[in-house]
């Protein structure tokens, strides 16, 4: 599970987070190429923080896909985490 306390600093500020476990292996900037990025350095980050719901169904997707659990969702406490995303 990501942690917040290990989250690049390179993320923009926001609910979505990219932690020190990223092996850099795509796949989230795949599945939502408008959030994520990478870095020169050898990690992936949060560039932009989903505004529409569709982008925060696929930050979503890609945290829940990633290998090596080092995408993070802040204020993850919705029953169901795809509702109120950009609510809060």
């Amino acid at each position: 599970m990501a942690s917040k306390e290990d989250k690049y600093e390179a993320n923009v500020k926001g609910k979505f987070y990219v932690d020190t476990e990223c092996i850099d292996c795509n796949l989230c900037r795949e599945l939502a190429p408008d959030n994520f990025t990478n870095h020169e350095d050898g990690y992936s980050y949060v560039y932009k923080q989903p505004t529409e719901q569709g982008e925060a169904d696929a930050c979503l997707e890609a945290m829940e896909n990633c290998p090596v659990e080092a995408i993070g969702c802040l204020l993850y406490t919705s029953p169901s985490p795809r509702d109120g995303l950009l609510s809060r």
